[in-house]
């Protein structure tokens, strides 16, 4: 890819939205999520299994955060008995769409609908940063039975490929935030400030093949770009688009990316 970018936003024009007004963006663009983002590797689940020391078939899982239900199915997939538990009104509603089958509650990490020693897995994905860790780990904590096991995984860009570290950086650039850094070094620290959960780090390498324009609407659905004026979202996204015909002219993007786990039993209370 071609190292020109995009001339960086003057001092002071760019006002990073807040993490509450980025957490409910998500709900005004719930089909586009649905249609563009990225699913997980089976490989995920096969390390999940190995950390948290129990097959998923016949375990009691709740799937926090679950948005339209791309995780959730998995695991259901994979034979876990898992229920689904999502605050946003558009994300319910379009879960609901794609898995009428699959059961789903309204709640967050901080306040779970849920019963006390209820679960073997409690799964966080794409979501743990949208939570209060001292609310979220005691919470997690009561709803797990004895010798339960807490989940955490999200795909990160594997910067190693130079045209996606590109464009992180042009992303970052242009939005006034450090994104790449916000998503991969979260560690057991920041996961856990409390300290009371044993968290065993694992990244997964997997890549996908996706024509542009669902590359461009996955990048544009994300809390980032939900939130910017309209103008600077399309002007982006205009100029992402003329990056990555340089780099994939047949309007092909392989999309490669390293999904960070973080789980463990939890540690006696």
């Amino acid at each position: 890819m071609s190292t020109e970018a995009s001339e960086p936003p003057a001092a002071g024009s760019v006002t990073p939205p807040d993490r509450s007004a980025r957490a409910r963006s998500f709900n005004a663009a719930a089909a586009q999520y649905a249609a563009s983002r990225l699913s997980y590797p089976p490989a995920l689940f096969d390390a999940l299994e190995e950390l948290a020391g129990r097959t998923l078939a016949g375990s009691r899982v709740a799937g926090v955060g679950a948005g339209t239900g791309m995780a959730t199915a998995l695991l259901h997939a994979r034979g876990a008995d898992v229920l689904a538990v999502e605050p946003g009104d558009g994300m319910a509603a379009q879960f609901r769409r794609r898995h009428p089958g699959l059961p789903i509650v309204r709640g967050d990490g901080d306040r779970l609908p849920l019963a006390d020693a209820s679960l073997d897995l409690l799964t966080y994905t794409q979501a743990r940063h949208w939570t209060d860790p001292a609310r979220a780990v005691p919470e997690a904590l009561r709803v797990l039975r004895p010798g339960g096991a807490l989940a955490l995984w999200w795909n990160t860009d594997a910067l190693d490929v130079p045209w996606i570290a590109e464009a992180a950086e042009r992303t970052d650039r242009h939005f006034g935030l450090n994104l790449s850094a916000e998503k991969r070094n979260v560690n057991a620290r920041v996961a856990d400030p409390t300290g009371r959960l044993d968290l065993t780090r694992r990244e997964i390498r997997w890549s996908r093949r996706v024509p542009l324009d669902t590359h461009l609407a996955n990048l544009g659905s994300h809390s980032v770009l939900l939130t910017q004026d309209e103008a600077r979202g399309a002007a982006y996204l205009a100029e992402e688009r003329r990056h990555l015909l340089t780099v994939s002219p047949d309007g092909v993007v392989e999309e490669t990316y390293d999904v960070v786990l973080l789980a463990t039993a939890p540690a006696a209370a």
